[in-house]
């Protein structure tokens, strides 16, 4: 198929058989000092990330790593919000930290356009998405991802505990972003699996990631070909058809934007629904609030997603430079923690409580800068209407044992198992 002679010459791990980028050391040993060796996929990250980030904003606002070949973590609302600002000064090229360094030349396009793309080229490719997540085709799928989440509920067959994350969160997502691509809905175990691969095997050795990722590269390619033998009115076959400054796309590109609606419109996602549920188990009173008052649900949206904001998001550095008080190198990693921008008390009040009814809450949730999230309307849709169903069919519940509760590591936090009780 032609398709496949576009991606004859791929860039991403290798190129004239030999690797491409830079391959760093894989480091497990535990952090001993968050502020000299700071790793995101700790435990204690995982586990309960804000303490850390808290006792960093005090004593060393932005901390540093010689993990994953070194880089940077600042954790003060106008740092991060610098920082993503600065095109100039840090490229998007990757925005998954670990031990694997895309070569410099994959800019400005990236592996993952729009978000791995550098000025000027990302202006054109994230233009070319914007009519698919506007509010009114957002709107569109409402009614479809209300009618998923009553039939995941009504699943739940009368059981006492249910695993929110496992048996509700995730498959909300996953069905949305699969529709949007015209992918087959049964994939959605594959699905989780590629998000849990390219999100959580970021410190594996090289050749088992390319393997992780050649599964995800062949999928999408199937999902293409297939596309291109019945078109039909989803955004994969727009994709195949559009073109950019005069071109048809390039098919890295097409998979490229594939894979990071896959993976960044599941996860994100998914893990907003579960930290939201974790939170209003452990808070009654906001619970019963939310189910007196339910037209409150947009504004406890945007604190939820404030409070438990899922996604931190990388960048490299271009050249050497001084910033912050620091001195940053070509290539290092820059890890942008929108968590620890939300939880900063000079950008809010009483930054480290939820308070569902917050009227001014200017949070970095979906990012900030050019790259701020495509899909913002679509995942607080998403939020939204999982909890309304939600607590609409379940208005009394709890955590059934939170010592069970798992969260995952990497940049997207979310509760992994979640089992909640059902009932006073």
């Amino acid at each position: 198929m032609a398709v496949e002679n576009r991606f004859a010459h791929d860039r991403w791990e290798k190129r004239d058989g030999e690797s491409v980028g830079t391959v760093s050391e894989i480091v497990t040993d535990p952090v001993s000092d968050w502020a000299a060796d700071f790793s995101h996929l700790a435990p204690e990250w995982s586990a309960d990330v804000y303490p850390i980030l808290d006792d960093l904003r005090q004593r060393c606002p932005i901390a540093r790593t010689e993990r994953f070949g070194g880089g940077w973590l600042p954790t003060r609302y106008e740092d991060v919000a610098a920082i993503a600002h600065d095109t100039e000064h840090f490229s998007s090229r990757s925005v998954i930290m670990g031990n694997f360094r895309p070569p410099r030349d994959l800019a400005p396009i990236g592996g993952s356009p729009p978000i791995t793309s550098d000025p000027p080229f990302h202006h054109d490719a994230r233009k070319l998405l914007l009519p698919t997540f506007t509010k009114a085709a957002v709107g569109r799928r409402e009614a479809s991802t209300r009618a998923l989440c009553h039939s995941l509920i009504d699943a739940f067959d009368g059981r006492d505990v249910v695993d929110a994350a496992n048996d509700y969160a995730q498959h909300i997502p996953i069905r949305v972003i699969a529709d949007l691509l015209g992918f087959p809905p049964e994939d959605g175990p594959q699905f989780r699996q590629f998000v849990k691969n390219r999100l959580e095997g970021i410190n594996l050795p090289q050749q088992e990631r390319v393997t992780r990722m050649s599964a995800l590269f062949h999928y999408l390619l199937t999902q293409v070909n297939n596309h291109l033998e019945n078109p039909r009115d989803d955004l994969t076959t727009f994709l195949i058809n559009a073109e950019l400054r005069g071109q048809k796309l390039q098919a890295s590109h097409i998979v490229g934007t594939m894979m990071l609606l896959l993976i960044a419109g599941m996860d994100t996602t998914w893990s907003a629904i579960g930290a939201s549920l974790w939170h209003l188990a452990r808070n009654p009173e906001d619970r019963r609030r939310l189910v007196a008052e339910p037209e409150l649900l947009p504004t406890a949206v945007e604190e939820f997603l404030r409070a438990y904001a899922p996604v931190t998001m990388a960048r490299l550095v271009k050249q050497d430079m001084y910033f912050g008080g620091v001195d940053m190198k070509a290539d290092d990693w820059i890890l942008l923690s929108f968590p620890a921008a939300n939880r900063d008390p000079a950008q809010f009040d009483r930054a480290d409580d939820v308070i569902i009814d917050r009227q001014i809450n200017q949070h970095a949730a979906f990012g900030l800068g050019i790259h701020r999230c495509l899909g913002s309307h679509l995942a607080r849709m998403e939020l939204r209407v999982a909890l309304e169903t939600w607590l609409e069919r379940i208005p009394d519940f709890s955590l059934d044992d939170p010592s069970a509760v798992t969260w995952s590591t990497g940049q997207v936090r979310g509760p992994r198992m979640l089992p909640l009780r059902i009932g006073a």
